[in-house]
């Protein structure tokens, strides 16, 4: 494959040109690289380079104009805006930068294309008023202020270019309008010819000095269309080279160079389509595994051009690891960098207005991978363990004083990141280019396995530093709000630029990146509508019509550029690969590009419709199963001697493998802060308050008294033991609050119940409250020791009848505590776990001889004290809701419970029955 660069240099060889007086114009500066190579290539001697420039490095000379960037243009803009706007309706400059960007890019449009700006701004305030005719006689002060606003565009566009013009500057519009004012006298002074080599859409400014340099022979222009689409009206491929040949007076008495041939040539074309950008991802990776094999590893003629720059990061996570060369032609977008993400959390922690810190975001910010660098052996195990005591204590708001006596060994740290900017935009300036210095420099101790980090580092440095020589010159940025969108904005154009070797290996790039360049191989990926082309996005004051009639482009416009970029790029290829993503998004799209659809229904080449469907492994997915060796059977023993508790054994009946991971193993969950007021902490505080009540009278009978005694201190106890659970947690507002009071209202409700009870004639003598049990069990075919733990609630005398109350805070139902067949027992957690639990109690005091049967055992349900607010365990003679219930505990019952639990204790020590996860 010749390339269009190839063809131009071979062409100006044969021409026998000076390449000492020639100036080569580019669409842009990488493609320069690839002419010094060819031009190394075809002239076999040693030669000076020739002067390379892109189109916006030329007009930038011709202009004789430095380049202001956007934030510099934004800043000078304000300045203009305060000395015309009237004071009493001048806008703060967080409120200004939020629309004067895209006014400026209007500015830079009318001068790009040489629009008198009278004809735009004038027929804008026409338009404005004629909406607002009919309240000529009526206008409020708002629509008055809005009309003269549309008035002054002009005023502030006349003196925003004076302004730059003062100082030697200008945006890329003005120094387009300046240079075609200074054409004449550079054409005096210049002698070169001026090579134009792969233009495609020009503004005004361009076509003028093209045609200018072209008419008196100072230029030859190269075009790069194909036959087919310059032929064909009505493809937008060629919609601008059609029109300069038609229009052009240079082209009635010369040559259109060049209309070549190349589009109809054989192609393999493969269009795909995948699953998001994750599947194209996939699918590019296994596409360049494939290639290097047929290609003997040698990509240099290979290209991978990326629709949607946000694919460049995972793109290089996923290019096989035998591909050695790489050049990347489009920066890196600096919003892409972790430590991006680290400064984002800093400054949203500093825009709160309040002293204290969210909790989360101090952990965020703490644990960044961004910062880990600067902590020190010692300091990191310190910080660990800070962050283990907030979440042991609840603590969600933390202030600058905590965590300075937290973090002793890290308060350099702490003060760049946590001392008050007190709103000030120097001042937080300052912090974070402390904190990049100090981070330079800990990366710095082993500087090669740093380098990225190092280099997106300095590229911070800069940015805050051009950010502190801007608010340095004026005022208007003073907040950190203001600050954060300045940073924001700038974070957008900003790009980390990768260095290697550009002429060498695979090659990945943007759209605009691959302007004149050819490849034999192309991936193309996320050609769908939204993205290649964008669509129809007109971010702009001027409306579509005021655009059309000014010769301004439009959306329309800008696609036939896509267009032509698209097809360009299939033009001289062999294979070719089309990506795009299957799954419809309804923000950015996601049927098939048109491009795609075209290519279809051209029938020109032989096209390969494919989907791409991942790769899955379809395993069963398999229960986890731990075999109990005679190391495990050793430490089940141990368990047995420290004692079962009733929950640890229904533990075991809701998944063994829980019961294997929590009891064997010892395996806490993490501990985190409890922003909400945890269910145990709830059940916790009630144990307590009722506890504390009931404690003075253990063994005296209730009386009314002392119930009412208790209801008057409701509001105190429940307050004090939540204070003690809920140890440095808020509970003052918000969920909490609300639990708080529920709580109050659990313990409220429930004192009600037992009051009505007394009432009722009914006594209660209290036996005793959270009553410690173990006991022994003897099981013949184990010969060692099995032990029951457990704690009862409450033990009391209901009138006669002796009573064992487990309390729970969740909603407990009266079937939850019901049995029919006693082989069930130990079969079902859901159905059957409260009812274990409480023959367990009743089983463990019989053992001890601290009860006698028949006795009932029951659960007070704090979420269901309706009725008989007491839950009684009950043997049923059948299922339904007409069978017999016996609610009393006798021998009988508990020889029953007895094997059941021997069972479930010998299935626990049984080495042939393996701990298996239950599907859940």
């Amino acid at each position: 494959m010749k390339t269009f660069i190839a063809e131009v240099v071979a062409h100006l060889i044969k021409k026998d040109v000076d390449f000492n007086d020639i100036i080569f114009i580019l669409p842009n500066k990488r493609a320069g690289l690839f002419l010094k190579k060819e031009l190394s290539l075809q002239l076999n001697k040693t030669f000076f380079a020739p002067d390379i420039l892109s189109s916006e490095a030329f007009f930038g000379e011709l202009s004789q104009l430095h380049t202001v960037d956007n934030i510099e243009a934004l800043f000078i803009f304000y300045e203009v805006y305060l000395k015309l706007t009237p004071k009493d309706q001048i806008e703060s400059f967080d409120m200004f930068s939020s629309w004067a960007q895209l006014l400026i890019n209007d500015f830079i449009e009318i001068d790009r294309y040489l629009i008198e700006p009278s004809h735009i701004f004038d027929y804008l305030s026409a338009i404005k008023d004629i909406d607002h005719w009919s309240l000529d006689h009526n206008q409020t002060e708002n629509t008055t202020k809005y009309l003269s606003f549309w008035k002054r565009l002009i005023t502030y566009y006349n003196n925003f270019n004076s302004r730059l013009l003062r100082d030697n500057k200008g945006h890329q519009g003005l120094q387009y309008r300046e240079a075609i004012n200074n054409l004449e006298g550079y054409l005096a002074s210049n002698n070169k010819t001026h090579i134009f080599v792969g233009f495609n859409a020009l503004n005004k400014a361009e076509e003028v000095v093209f045609q200018e340099l072209a008419i008196q022979n100072r230029a030859e222009i190269f075009w790069d269309v194909d036959a087919y689409f310059f032929n064909n009206t009505l493809h937008d491929v060629g919609l601008f080279l059609r029109e300069y040949h038609q229009k052009w007076p240079f082209y009635k008495s010369n040559s259109f160079n060049w209309i070549s041939d190349h589009y109809t040539k054989k192609k393999n074309i493969k269009i795909i389509g995948a699953i998001k950008n994750v599947g194209q991802i996939k699918q590019i990776g296994a596409i360049l595994k494939d290639e290097f094999k047929i290609n003997n590893g040698d990509l240099s003629n290979t290209a991978v051009v990326l629709g949607d720059e946000n694919q460049l990061t995972p793109i290089l996570n996923s290019i096989p690891a035998n591909i050695e060369h790489i050049n990347i032609t489009m920066g890196l977008p600096l919003k892409s960098v972790s430590i991006s993400s680290f400064f984002e959390l800093l400054f949203n922690l500093h825009q709160t207005k309040s002293k204290k810190y969210y909790y989360k975001e101090i952990i965020a910010l703490l644990n960044h991978t961004a910062i880990i660098s600067l902590y020190s052996k010692s300091a990191m195990i310190e910080k660990n363990l800070y962050i283990q005591e907030i979440n042991t204590n609840n603590i969600t708001f933390i202030d600058f004083e905590h965590l300075k006596n937290g973090l002793i060994e890290s308060q350099r740290l702490v003060n760049n990141l946590f001392s008050s900017w007190e709103d000030k935009a120097s001042t937080a300036l300052n912090n974070c280019i402390q904190l990049i210095i100090e981070l330079k420099n800990s990366l710095s101790t082993n500087r090669n396995q740093h380098l990225l980090d190092i280099s997106n580092a300095y590229k911070f440095y800069t940015l805050f530093n051009e950010l502190k020589k801007l608010i340095s010159k004026n005022d208007y940025v003073t907040n950190i709000q203001t600050l954060f969108g300045l940073y924001k904005e700038l974070l957008k154009s900003e790009t980390i630029d990768f260095r290697g070797e550009p002429l060498r290996g695979l090659q990945i790039m943007g759209v605009l990146e691959s302007r004149l360049l050819d490849f034999e191989n192309v991936i193309i990926s996320g050609v769908n509508e939204g993205i290649l082309p964008a669509g129809k996005q007109h971010n702009s004051f001027i409306p579509f019509d005021v655009k059309i009639e000014n010769g301004l482009p439009t959306y329309k416009e800008k696609d036939a550029i896509y267009a032509y970029h698209f097809y360009r790029l299939l033009q001289r290829a062999k294979k070719v690969y089309i990506l795009y993503n299957t799954e419809a998004d309804v923000l950015i799209g996601g049927e098939p590009s048109r491009f795609i659809k075209q290519l279809q229904i051209e029938n020109i080449h032989n096209i390969e419709n494919l989907v791409s469907i991942p790769k899955t492994d379809l395993d069963v997915r398999e229960l986890k199963r731990v075999k109990k060796s005679a190391s495990l059977i050793t430490d089940l023993k141990l368990l047995a001697e420290k004692g079962f508790s009733p929950s640890s054994l229904t533990n075991y009946i809701r998944n063994p493998i829980d019961f294997y991971y929590s009891k064997v193993l010892n395996i806490k969950e993490t501990e985190e802060v409890e922003e909400t007021v945890a269910a145990n902490t709830l059940g916790n505080v009630i144990h307590k308050t009722l506890e504390d009540f009931y404690l003075p009278y253990v063994g005296m009978q209730l009386e009314a008294l002392h119930i009412k005694n208790m209801i008057k201190k409701v509001d105190d106890a429940v307050y004090s033991h939540f204070k003690y659970y809920y140890r440095l947690g808020d509970f003052t507002k918000g969920k909490n609050l609300i639990i708080f009071e529920v709580a109050k209202r659990y313990v409220f409700n429930f004192l009600k119940k037992e009051l009505e009870t007394l009432k009722s004639n009914h006594t209660i003598k209290i036996i005793a409250l959270e009553q410690k049990v173990r006991v022994k069990i003897d099981i013949p075919e184990l010969d060692f020791p099995v032990f029951l733990n457990g704690i009862v609630d409450r033990i009391d005398i209901y009138d006669d009848t002796l009573r064992i109350i487990d309390y729970k805070s969740g909603k407990v139902e009266q079937r939850d505590v019901e049995i029919v067949n006693w082989e069930d027992l130990t079969s079902d957690y859901k159905k059957y776990s409260k009812s274990f639990q409480l023959l367990t109690y009743a089983f463990m005091l019989h053992q001890n001889k601290q009860i006698r049967p028949p006795i009932t055992a029951g659960i007070i349900s704090f979420k269901n004290l309706q009725g008989d607010y007491v839950l009684n365990f009950s043997k049923k003679d059948k299922n339904g809701g007409y069978a017999n219930k016996d609610i009393m505990i006798t021998e009988d019952t508990l020889d029953h419970y007895f094997n059941s639990l021997q069972e479930l204790i010998l299935e626990i020590f049984n080495p042939s029955v393996d701990f298996v996860e239950k599907e859940t």
